[in-house]
């Protein structure tokens, strides 16, 4: 594997790209660089309002309101960081991949064009069956202290994962069902020399 490379993460929530990422990091002995972690700073810098998010989450609009609210600053964010990052295993955010708008696509699109490591994960080639086990594994992470789970939330992973922006932006397809991470890693790390021989 060259080291002189960057390795992108993306796919829906509870995919498992954190996990995964930070493993590839150590395998190929890298920077691990977890946009969740880094990417408020990046929306301030277009005028990020904390205050008009909150108010759009309590509002009517509810999560679905917020999530269109992001779009724009989600964009911004990966230009920034896949012009700024590299030689490093970057893991976006599950709605960073995901844009409905055409132009905050192809904006999202460009940024990624010149990166060749883009590894999509998902649980199966199967989208029914992905859903199921992407948000078995998101309801045990947002359960209320009733055992219930926003069930606007469950249908928003359901949008990540049946949305085509994963699959154009993706250079690569990772089926992660009966695959511990660590097996899972090294799938990725062997499919890319492949890719590269």
């Amino acid at each position: 594997m060259k080291r002189d490379f960057t390795l992108i993460l993306i796919g829906p929530m509870s995919a498992g790209k954190s996990t995964v990422a930070e493993l590839l990091a150590e395998k190929l002995q890298v920077p691990q660089y977890a946009v969740d972690d880094h990417r408020w700073d990046y929306y301030k810098e277009i005028g990020y309002d904390e205050a008009e998010a909150s108010r759009i989450a309590r509002s009517e609009q509810g999560m679905i309101g917020l999530l269109n609210y992001w779009k724009p600053f989600e964009a911004h964010a990966v230009e920034r960081i896949l012009a700024t990052q590299s030689n490093c295993v970057i893991d976006f955010g599950a709605g960073h991949s995901f844009q409905e708008d055409p132009a905050l696509f192809e904006r999202v699109r460009a940024a990624f064009q010149p990166h060749p490591y883009v590894v999509l994960l998902l649980p199966s080639p199967d989208l029914d069956e992905s859903v199921t086990v992407l948000n078995a594994r998101f309801e045990a992470l947002l359960q209320r202290e009733d055992g219930s789970v926003d069930p606007e939330l469950l249908k928003l992973n359901e949008r990540f994962t049946r949305h085509p922006s994963n699959y154009r932006l993706a250079t690569l397809i990772v089926y992660t069902k009966g695959k511990t991470p660590e097996e899972t890693s090294d799938e990725i790390i062997e499919r890319l020399k492949l890719a590269e021989g």
